[in-house]
């Protein structure tokens, strides 16, 4: 199921031509020429992103390359207007950004459930020669053409939205935390890499209240330079407001593998390091007693706890200290 999980599509979008306006005089048969009444052009069709909270992927897009609106009608006599070229409404998961492919800028982000913009606007519709009535010209024979829509590629990006993130190297129990607190089931295996796409879970908590958690895919070393799989999952930290660095207890040098981590992340987007930082020792019920007091004396100047998602140690203690600093 990993190849599920789209977070990236580019698109080539073309919004509706607006409509031209009537340059239609009225007549009939009381009367052969008579004043202007020619009605204006229908607006042409946006292209239009909507959040929907049920998807977690842009899969839906992946082969849905060209997208194409509808155009605006002609006006016609009578003052009609003419119709609106229909809208396309592509539907996106909450945390898409949408960008311009060729300038990279971001032109905005959807966050919420049915949030709706327009990612290309169609043209408007031509006025109708009844706008052009003057007491010189009472019978003007001039309208306006529709205005033409707006067409070019546009990249879509998923950044999922999780209250807090899980970071650290592969296999340092980052799925099996996961799967422990929460109900999501990702797959768990002792190898590096074994979650190739991110995990959500919605962690229960006190009185009903919850919060939601992502396993991302393992970071290494010079994941900023597209090293492993690290890079293309990177983005996703970005939404998270807190950051979970997962280090096992067997690690050799806890405080060094917490500075690579960090250092990656800055490398990547100096604005991460202004996110809260929670460190979980996990695999701790390997330690006795001694072993964690020697430890503590090391380790990062930050909120830490050691943990055990075999055991259950310092599960409560982990989810009371991330919704103090959600909450606080």
């Amino acid at each position: 199921m990993e190849s599920n999980f789209i977070d990236y599509v580019k698109i080539y979008c073309r919004s509706g031509k607006g409509g031209a306006g009537s340059s239609h005089l009225h007549h009939n048969r009381f009367t052969r020429k008579g004043g202007p009444d020619g009605g204006d052009g229908g607006r042409g069709g946006h292209i239009i992103l909507k959040g929907n909270r049920q998807l977690w992927t842009l899969l839906h897009l992946k082969y849905r390359k060209h997208i194409f609106a509808g155009n605006g009608e002609k006006g016609s006599a009578a003052l009609k207007t003419g119709a609106d070229g229909k809208d396309i409404v592509i539907e996106v998961p909450l945390g898409t950004v949408a960008r311009d492919a060729e300038t990279k800028d971001m032109l905005f982000e959807i966050t919420q459930h049915n949030e709706s913009k327009i990612l290309r606007q169609g043209g408007f519709g031509g006025l109708g020669n009844n706008h052009f009535k003057s007491p010189v010209n009472q019978t003007p024979k001039y309208a306006q053409p529709g205005q033409p829509g707006s067409e070019g590629w546009n990249i879509l990006e998923l950044k999922i939205l999780a209250d807090v993130g899980l970071v650290g190297f592969p296999n340092t129990g980052k799925s099996t935390l996961l799967s422990v607190v929460s109900a999501a089931k990702p797959k768990i295996a002792d190898y590096p890499f074994t979650t190739l796409v991110p995990n959500l879970g919605i962690v229960s908590y006190h009185d009903n209240k919850s919060f939601v958690m992502a396993d991302i895919p393992g970071i290494i070393q010079d994941a900023h330079k597209g090293r492993g799989i690290g890079l293309r999952f990177l983005r996703h930290i970005e939404r998270n407001s807190i950051l979970l660095f997962m280090i096992p207890s067997d690690s050799q040098d806890i405080n060094k593998e917490y500075g690579i981590l960090v250092s990656e992340l800055q490398k990547y987007n100096p604005e991460l390091l202004d996110k809260k930082r929670i460190i979980a020792i996990s695999k701790s019920d390997l330690l006795d007693e001694e072993l964690k007091l020697e430890m503590k004396k090391d380790l990062p100047d930050i909120p830490w706890v050691f943990i055990s998602s075999v055991t259950g140690e310092g599960l409560q203690e982990l989810k009371d200290l991330i919704w103090n600093i959600l909450t606080g």
